[in-house]
């Protein structure tokens, strides 16, 4: 599997709390920040070959992360653009093994944080393309997914209650069969000027032709750094974490 980890953006909802950095450089502990964890928690899983998207203060993320076999990308316009720009910088990344060697992609926020067990759902599907979310978290869901059955209908942050399936948890997967389309479609959009979209537009706007799959995560834990109350969650499951859950 290959990982994108989008990085660039800069944050503002927190990052007053945060002394304005990079909010994946966020630390969970005396030792690990959130990227520290999340590019560990994937060579756990086998996943080595991970692409990292910069911008805003990339160099504090790089000099973290250093020389660990990790690619990087920059996005030069972060501060002017959003997430689907940020991909657009890696889509060389984006296609078929040449080898023909069946692939799959992980597309990630990377200021979400992960649990071994939320991992291990999200890696367990094959099917093209997959966005994730998280029925136990409805009422203070901030993205919110609308589902009939495993069939994405809507999604946005107005949804109602009564519209909200669960809370989109920040990643996606598909695999070789399906990254040419997802590639194309997201030249598109950037050749029409939307480079002010998010990554997720992309599989939103092919929906009508190739439907999205939704699946929950079944309450395993995940949490992205958005506000300081995000932040200080993620923190307490990350030090009371048993020694298998990531």
């Amino acid at each position: 599997m290959k990982a994108i980890l989008l990085t660039a953006g800069r944050g503002t909802r927190i990052s007053r709390h945060i002394d304005d950095k990079p909010k994946c450089t966020v630390p969970l502990d005396e030792k690990t920040t959130l990227i520290e964890y999340s590019v560990a928690l994937l060579r756990s899983k086998g996943i080595n070959d991970i692409v990292m998207v910069l911008g805003y203060r990339g160099a504090v993320i790089k000099g973290l992360l250093g020389d660990r076999g990790i690619e990087y990308r920059t996005n030069p316009f972060y501060d002017v653009t959003n997430s689907i720009a940020s991909l657009w910088f890696a889509r060389d990344v984006l296609k078929e093994d040449p080898a023909g060697t069946p692939c799959r992609f992980l597309l990630m926020n990377g200021d979400v944080y992960l649990s071994e067990e939320a991992l291990d759902i999200v890696l367990a599907e094959d099917r093209d393309p997959v966005m994730f979310y998280d029925v136990t978290r409805r009422a203070e869901a901030d993205y919110k997914f609308f589902c009939e059955g495993e069939r994405l209908v809507k999604y946005g942050k107005d949804l109602s209650l009564e519209e909200t399936t669960g809370e989109y948890v920040g990643c996606a997967t598909f695999g070789c069969g399906f990254v040419d389309r997802f590639r194309e479609r997201l030249e598109q959009l950037i050749s029409s000027q939307q480079h002010s979209m998010w990554w997720e537009n992309v599989l939103y706007s092919m929906a009508a032709d190739r439907p999205i799959i939704a699946r929950d995560i079944a309450g395993a834990f995940w949490g992205e750094v958005d506000y300081i109350e995000d932040y200080e969650r993620i923190m307490s499951h990350y030090r009371r974490r048993g020694p298998a859950d990531g």
